[in-house]
């Protein structure tokens, strides 16, 4: 069955989560998803108050920049709320908007080295190992979580360009793709996650998360090309969905078919009420999806 989940964008202000993650919860949704970017609100404080309002619902981080981000203070956090929350959360990696890390100091030489070195050694710490290393980007000498999750989570990257996906594939235990990817977009990236993917994983499940850019209601339609023009994206044939249920239904299985297990639904940066999107995607959307 494909997951399907929303998006409680950054864009709304911090205490407007509270009455969207109640609505996910009482509508049944599967996931829902919450971003940390610069310079709107934080991933981790995020998820540990969504995880504290809900008793069932999913929750997802994508994707906590790692330039942001000391590899040992995240898996403290994550450890934390892993033990607190029972594996609920779904959490995230990622290069994080250059131009961002730029603005902070923090910009690095090689992206791509860093998520690598990071992968590695956080993914280590939560499966309760001792590391020492000294990488190029991330050094540790000597150190282990006291309070590792009872079961490691899984920790999923965000990537679009090939060497990314690819070091997804090789390293990561999912990947997290934006939504300029279109059905075939996906099918592509799936392609090289595969082909990078060690032999003695290969045939394990890896999940493949895809954001889709989704608005309904009056205006849609506008809303939805505004936002692809924001972003420079209107070229991209194929992304983006305004539309009914049954129209939004029909993509969401169309990026299934291509290769993503779970499909987010992305509202739009002027999405008027958060917490009605979410339910209709619980209510009138999951049924449709199989």
């Amino acid at each position: 069955m494909t997951t399907l989940g929303a998006v409680f964008r950054p864009h709304n202000p911090p205490e407007r989560l509270r009455e969207v993650v109640r609505a996910a919860e009482q509508a049944g949704l599967d996931e829902l998803w919450l971003w940390e970017d610069c310079f709107q609100e934080g991933g981790i404080s995020s998820a540990a108050a969504a995880l504290a309002w809900s008793e069932q619902l999913r929750i997802g981080v994508g994707v906590l920049p790692v330039p942001l981000r000391n590899a040992a203070i995240t898996a403290m956090e994550i450890a934390t709320l892993e033990r607190m929350f029972d594996g609920r959360a779904i959490w995230g990696v990622g290069h994080g908007v250059q131009e961002w890390m730029g603005q902070v100091g923090a910009r690095v030489t090689s992206p791509v080295t860093l998520l690598r070195e990071y992968l590695d050694a956080l993914r280590g710490l939560l499966a309760g190992e001792r590391i020492t290393v000294k990488g190029r980007y991330i050094q540790l000498d000597d150190v282990a979580l006291d309070w590792p999750p009872a079961t490691a989570p899984a920790v999923l990257a965000a990537a679009s360009g090939p060497r990314t996906l690819a070091l997804a594939g090789a390293a990561a235990d999912g990947v997290i793709l934006d939504s300029s990817k279109s059905a075939d977009g996906i099918r592509a990236a799936v392609d090289i996650i595969r082909a990078a993917r060690p032999e003695q994983t290969a045939l394990q499940p890896y999940p493949v998360v895809a954001y889709l850019l989704t608005a309904t209601g009056p205006g849609a339609a506008d809303r939805i090309a505004a936002e692809l023009r924001g972003k420079e994206r209107d070229t991209i044939p194929d992304v983006g969905i305004a539309g009914d249920a049954q129209a939004i239904a029909d993509t969401v299985i169309r990026w299934a078919e291509a290769g993503a297990t779970s499909v987010v639904l992305q509202p739009t940066a002027d999405e008027p009420d958060p917490a009605g999107f979410v339910r209709f995607v619980a209510e009138q959307i999951r049924p449709l999806v199989p």
